[in-house]
C-alpha cells in the first residue's frame, strides 16, 4: 500500500481518477478517508504522514496569518476563486510545508522509492 504522499502525487497528476475533480474540499475528504481506512486496517502512518496530520494546519494558520477552527481546506479556499485554484494552491503550500527545515526527516521518507519530493 502506498503512503499518503505517493497517493497525493497521483491525485495531483490525475485528480478526476481519484477524487472526481480538482477540488481541495474533495481532496480534504479523501485524505480523511485514507487516514481512517489505514487506522481501521491497523496500518501505522509513516513519520511524514504524522507530520502532515499534526503540523500542516497549524503551519498553514501561521503561514496565512489566519486564526480559525476551520479545516486547512477551507483556509486555502479563502484566498482562491475556485475549487480548482484552491486544489493547485494546496500542492504549492504542501511543497512549501515539506521544504521547511524542521521536516527533514519527513522529506527523506518521501523521497525514498518512487515519490518525488513536493
Amino acid at each position: 500500500m502506498s503512503d499518503l504522499f505517493a497517493i497525493l502525487q497521483k491525485i495531483e497528476a490525475r485528480p478526476g481518477l481519484y477524487i472526481g475533480r480538482a477540488s481541495v474540499s474533495d481532496l480534504f475528504m479523501f485524505i480523511i478517508g485514507y487516514r481512517t481506512a489505514r487506522e481501521e486496517l491497523g496500518i501505522e502512518p509513516i513519520k511524514a504522514e504524522l507530520d502532515f496530520y499534526g503540523e500542516f494546519q497549524p503551519w498553514l494558520q501561521k503561514r496565512l496569518k489566519i486564526t480559525t477552527s476551520n479545516s486547512w481546506a477551507k483556509m486555502i479556499e479563502l484566498g482562491c476563486g475556485s475549487e480548482k485554484e484552491a486544489f493547485e494552491r494546496f500542492f504549492r503550500l504542501l511543497h512549501e510545508f515539506l521544504q521547511d527545515s524542521d521536516r527533514a526527516i519527513a522529506r527523506s521518507a518521501i523521497v525514498k522509492g518512487e515519490c518525488k519530493p513536493y
